[in-house]
């Protein structure tokens, strides 16, 4: 992606133009769209809750009023059928859309990493993908998956930050408007930077986390004015979300009590179980908490990785296998969970807790699947209810949840959400990973206050341990915990979730990277890693730098230009000119060659002289493939330095049709670069001139003309020859 301004003479005119006035209503602009993101991402926010609580309220009631009914007359089988029926429609219809658009499938955190640190997917931020994206994961969520909505958020909210300041879109060609700013990468990546951070926003009500989370996980390239500008935007979110919901879900418009889609509720555990976790007792209990979430989250990796490859080998080849699996996967989970809750749950003495928020109670949950009055089926209550239900279960339920119960739902939980993570349908990883930690915290909890009687709170334990797996799989955290933090609305468990997170983090990259960036190395995304490997630490930049420089002139004829372009994939080339030692004698013979010469001004790179300080340092370094490549050029007699397609360019303008030694050694003077869009784009509107014409003479093209077929320009392969005289001669606008 063109992150840093390719800066020409039309992009200068449009600086000289632009006067105080007019950039202070720019910045204005720019505000109002960071304001409509928000707005936007929180609205489809409130669309995936809003099926998602319908669909799943549709489905478990109808199946529950049919378990009740059937267990006295022993027709279970009809319930399952019933719910079999509702999971896989879901899910069948989640992986069409998925087929429709295969960018959807995931959370979608991955592509949209690579795309802030410069790599552009195709179709990464198209609004079909965002369609796709927000339509199949209230489908998934609701089959019954053990998927979260909160990665797609995040994914469909970059999508609104790419695609609301264009006022255009590829998949509603009708969708148009002549509107001129912000056209260009560098402009568009703000943007998703801010839509992912209120897609964040959004999914947790954390405006300061999504901030966060798109500055440490996010881009590669940040200002100060931008990290304004995203908590504007991820404020506006989680206000628009909040305001909705909350008239929606309570009738009382302005009351805020619903900032995002997983909320954790109010823990109200006294303040000596507050003052034990984190003080005294926390220390000796975190760590191990860290460790061992940190392991499992290797582990989790690990698995998935694994089946990731398998997946690419075998099932993404044919769309077919895609949906099966997907089916497949949707079956097994709904049998588990039927079986599971039907026979392998325990039952428990129900309490009365307050409630976490001043609508809720956490008892309305609750499952009694065969069990008497009074008493709950603890496995039922897990399984048998929306993800968010489970968690606030495992938060705030301060009745038991038997041992066995725990490690029989952890270890079927952990099993399929690794097998579910890949599969070809939209889905986040936030949720399960959060369910599936809170788990393993209460178990924990479980056996120091049953088994070795202490007195402690089994909620703030269930949320150290859904920190701790969460880190452990993901590896965030500064975002992470301000995320937690917020999410629970306690400052007292800040201290507690930094130390897990920090454990978690350090543990599982001793064992591997984070589930996020290897998806990004099975897709084969060519990322610039923050550290280099350590046998790269002895490298310059000039060792691993293309050697044969592809470079274009000022002034070059048309079908050298078609030529460079045709077979070669850079994205821009250096402008140069040559400084020959007889520059009178070409200037008199060759126009081409005089116009070339007058935009020299000093000399900054030789390029037989380079070639020769790249070999001595390769022939240095312990790696055979490095010295056989220097050992291959040498060997050649040093062809090619400078050539490649250019090379037809510069025997075009030199004397001779061979190159001498005058010509091999003859050093380059440095202009500037020039894009492969705006080399296309003069190519396709004719700018050039006759050979025999001064180059005044040439069509001039404003910014604004440049970019208009930003981002999709026309590519070299589309381009008419027959309309173009191959002998036409090209200035560059640098």
């Amino acid at each position: 992606m063109d992150y840093d301004r390719c800066i020409n003479e039309p992009y200068v005119e449009l600086l000289e133009g632009m006067d105080n006035k007019k950039a202070k209503k720019y910045e204005a602009v720019r505000w109002m769209l960071m304001f409509a993101i928000g707005v936007t991402v929180g609205l489809v926010g409130l669309f995936v809750d809003f099926f998602v609580r319908l669909f799943t309220k549709i489905k478990y009631t109808l199946v529950a009023d049919s378990l009740q009914q059937c267990s006295d007359r022993g027709c279970l089988s009809v319930s399952l059928l019933e719910l079999l029926a509702f999971n896989l429609t879901f899910v069948f219809i989640a992986s069409m859309l998925v087929l429709v658009e295969p960018l959807a499938a995931g959370s979608g955190i991955p592509e949209i990493k690579s795309y802030l640190n410069g790599v552009k997917v195709p179709g990464i931020v198209r609004l079909r993908t965002c369609l796709c994206k927000a339509a199949g994961v209230l489908f998934s969520v609701a089959g019954g998956l053990f998927v979260g909505k909160e990665g797609p958020m995040i994914h469909s909210g970059a999508i609104v930050g790419a695609g609301l300041p264009q006022f255009q879109s590829i998949t509603f060609k009708k969708i148009k408007f002549d509107f001129s700013y912000f056209r260009s990468d560098r402009d568009k990546r703000d943007f998703v930077s801010a839509g992912a951070a209120a897609g964040v926003a959004a999914a947790f009500g954390a405006p300061i986390g999504g901030t966060l989370f798109s500055l440490e996980e996010g881009s590669s390239f940040w200002n100060q004015a931008l990290t304004w500008k995203v908590l504007f935007c991820s404020m506006s979110a989680t206000f628009t979300l909040n305001f909705f919901r909350s008239g929606i879900n309570f009738n009382k418009w302005g009351s805020f009590q619903l900032p995002g889609l997983l909320n954790f509720g109010e823990f109200k555990c006294p303040d000596e179980d507050k003052n034990a976790t984190c003080g005294q007792s926390g220390p000796g209990l975190l760590c191990p908490d860290g460790v061992v979430g940190g392991l499992l989250g290797a582990l989790f990796n690990c698995m998935n990785k694994s089946l990731a490859k398998y997946r690419i080998r075998n099932i993404h080849q044919r769309p077919s296998s895609r949906v099966l699996e997907s089916l497949l996967v949707a079956m097994v989970t709904t049998v588990v969970i039927f079986a599971a809750s039907i026979l392998l749950g325990e039952c428990r003495d129900l309490y009365s807790p307050q409630p976490t928020t001043p609508h809720e109670d956490i008892n309305s949950t609750i499952r009694q699947f065969f069990c008497a009055n009074k008493t709950y089926n603890d496995m039922a209550t897990l399984f048998f209810n929306p993800q968010e239900a489970a968690i606030h279960q495992l938060f705030h339920q301060d009745g038991t949840f038997s041992p066995v119960t725990l490690s029989v739902f952890f270890l079927l939980y952990f099993l399929l959400a690794c097998w579910t993570y890949g599969v070809s349908v939209p889905s986040g990883l936030f949720v399960p990973s959060l369910l599936c930690g809170a788990a393993f915290g209460r178990l924990v909890a479980n056996i120091l206050k049953v088994k070795l009687g202490m007195d402690i709170y089994p909620g703030t334990f269930a949320l150290i341990g859904a920190a701790a797996f969460l880190g452990g799989v993901v590896r965030m955290t500064i975002s992470l915990t301000v995320i937690l933090i917020e999410s629970t609305n306690e400052i007292t468990y800040g201290l507690p979730i930094m130390i897990t997170l920090m454990v978690a983090k350090w543990t599982g990259d001793f064992f591997n990277k984070g589930i996020y960036d290897i998806h990004i190395q099975l897709r084969g995304v060519p990322l610039l890693e923050w550290e280099t490997e350590v046998e790269m630490d002895k490298l310059t930049a000039n060792d691993i730098m293309e050697p044969n420089l592809t470079y274009v002139y000022p002034h070059t004829r048309v079908q050298s230009l078609v030529s460079i372009l045709r077979t070669t994939v850079y994205n821009a080339f250096p402008v140069v000119t040559e400084n020959r030692y007889n520059e009178q004698d070409f200037m008199k013979g060759n126009i081409l060659v005089s116009n070339n010469i007058r935009f020299k001004k000093s000399s900054v790179l030789s390029r037989a002289g380079e070639q020769r300080r790249r070999c001595q340092s390769m022939k240095s370094y312990p790696s055979s493939e490095l010295r056989n490549v220097c050992e291959e050029r040498i060997a050649a007699g040093g062809g090619g330095e400078g050539g490649g397609p250019a090379a037809a360019d510069a025997r075009e303008e030199s004397p001779s049709e061979e190159w001498s030694m005058e010509e091999r050694f003859r050093p380059l003077t440095f202009h500037g670069l020039i894009l492969r869009s705006q080399l296309v784009t003069l190519l396709i509107r004719g700018v050039c001139y006759a050979e025999n014409q001064s180059s005044a003479t040439q069509p001039r093209l404003s910014y604004a003309e440049m970019t208009e077929d930003y981002p999709r320009y026309p590519d070299i392969h589309d381009l008419d020859l027959a309309l173009l005289n191959p002998r036409m001669i090209v200035v560059r606008p640098v």
